[in-house]
C-alpha cells in the first residue's frame, strides 16, 4: 500500500483524535488537515514498519501544543475590550484565583517532562489512557505509572505552595 492510502485509511481516527484535542469539530478538522500536510511533507522521516497512526498522532499533538501556546501568548497580550471595564475593581477572589492558577502552572512546570506530558494529555486535554499512551508511544501501564507519580508530585508541590 502507498503512504497516501495508509493515511487515508486512518483518517477517521485522526479526525476523532483532533476533535478530542481541540474539543471542537471545526478546530479539530483544521488541526487534522495541518497534521496531514506536515505528515505528507515529512513522509521521508516515517520509518516503514512502524505505526503510522502513532507517528501522525505525535505530529498532531505537537501541532496542538504549539497552537495552545500561541493562544496563551495571544490571550496574555490582547485582552478583550470588556476586560478593561473592571480594571482596578478585581476582588480578592479574582486575585486568589489568579494566584492559585499560577501555583498550578508552576507546579506543572516543576514536574519531569514525562509526567507533565501524561498529565497534560489525560487530565488537561481529556484524552483516554489508551489514546495518550499511543500519542506518547508507551504502554498503558507506563502511562498509568507516570500519571500516578505526576498526580502525587502535584499534590505534594501544591501542598508546599499553599
Amino acid at each position: 500500500m502507498s503512504f497516501e492510502r495508509d493515511l487515508l485509511a486512518i483518517l477517521p481516527r485522526l479526525r476523532r483524535f483532533a476533535a478530542s484535542l481541540s474539543r471542537n469539530r471545526a478546530d479539530g478538522d483544521d488541526l487534522c488537515q495541518a497534521a496531514l500536510e506536515r505528515a505528507l511533507n515529512a513522509r521521508d522521516q516515517w520509518q516503514p514498519g512502524s505505526r503510522l497512526d502513532s507517528w501522525v498522532y505525535r505530529i498532531m499533538r505537537n501541532l496542538w501544543i504549539d497552537e495552545a501556546r500561541a493562544r496563551q501568548r495571544a490571550a496574555r497580550t490582547f485582552a478583550p475590550e470588556e476586560a478593561g471595564a473592571n480594571i482596578g475593581h478585581a476582588g480578592d477572589r479574582d486575585i486568589e484565583a489568579h494566584m492559585a492558577l499560577s501555583d498550578v502552572d508552576r507546579a506543572m512546570q516543576a514536574l519531569p517532562e514525562e509526567q507533565r506530558e501524561a498529565i497534560a494529555l489525560v487530565l488537561v486535554e481529556g484524552l483516554s489512557y489508551k489514546e495518550a499512551a499511543q500519542v506518547l508511544g508507551i504502554p498503558m501501564g507506563t502511562l498509568t505509572s507516570r500519571l500516578v507519580r505526576g498526580r502525587g508530585a502535584l499534590i505534594e508541590l501544591m501542598g508546599e505552595a499553599a
